[in-house]
């Protein structure tokens, strides 16, 4: 079977390492985020000193929490390496913890991370899949900790929120794309922005190879490989 997209002509781009816009100013605000986005901007006046954003896969979680630990100059931390450090770290400042239900949770040493920010007055902001209730603690202590915690959901991206997230994407890469293709786009790729960035460096790298323009028949055999698993 011949592999995806073997039609036309065909030059391979160099493999330059593009770095998407992850500041306040490239953060796009929907209904789907707003709330999120309000509890960043109006930090340290937190209703809680430890907070939590939660949300699907691509939602943008991690862009959040980038912006709030450069506003911030918090430390980040992983989930499963929570040692005395962590608490040492809460002692200088911020601390942030970024899909820290991705894997297994250092139980005890979240309680005493928690413990330390609240003793320090400083703030711990972690992002994750699920409410803390679905993350299966069995400390008791730590499960209170997590029951005061404030926390925000994020919902699936909307339709308007998808396009705006898309146009931008592509406007990172410097790359102009009419209205019509990016519709198409929202329409038939997964409701995520994670689908989104994938598209675009998908169709970035496609057009490049082609030295074609993005068209909606080009987006249409990329969401088609896509749904497929082609690479």
């Amino acid at each position: 079977m011949p592999p995806a997209f073997a039609d036309g002509p065909r030059q391979l781009p160099l493999d330059l390492a593009h770095s998407e816009a992850r500041s306040r100013d490239d953060l796009v605000v929907g209904p789907s985020n707003a709330q999120a986005v309000a509890l960043v901007d109006r930090w340290p006046d937190w209703p809680a000193p430890v907070a939590v954003l939660a949300g699907p896969a691509g939602s943008g979680k991690s862009h959040l929490a980038n912006v709030w630990r450069e506003a911030s100059g918090a430390t980040a931390l992983a989930p499963g390496r929570l040692g005395p450090q962590a608490a040492e770290a809460a002692g200088r400042g911020p601390v942030l913890i970024d899909d820290v239900d991705s894997g297994a949770i250092d139980e005890a040493g979240l309680f005493h991370l928690i413990n330390a920010v609240r003793q320090a007055n400083t703030t711990l902001l972690m992002t994750a899949r699920r409410f803390p209730a679905a993350w299966g603690v069995t400390l008791p202590d730590l499960a209170s900790r997590l029951k005061a915690a404030a926390t925000v959901e994020i919902d699936e991206p909307d339709d308007m929120l998808l396009a705006a997230v898309t146009t931008k994407l592509f406007a990172d890469r410097q790359i102009e794309v009419e209205p019509h293709v990016v519709q198409f786009l929202v329409r038939r790729i997964e409701r995520s922005l994670s689908s989104a960035i994938e598209a675009v460096a998908r169709l970035d790298r496609i057009a490049l190879e082609r030295k074609s323009r993005i068209t909606r028949a080009l987006a249409a055999q990329v969401v088609a490989a896509m749904e497929e698993g082609k690479p």
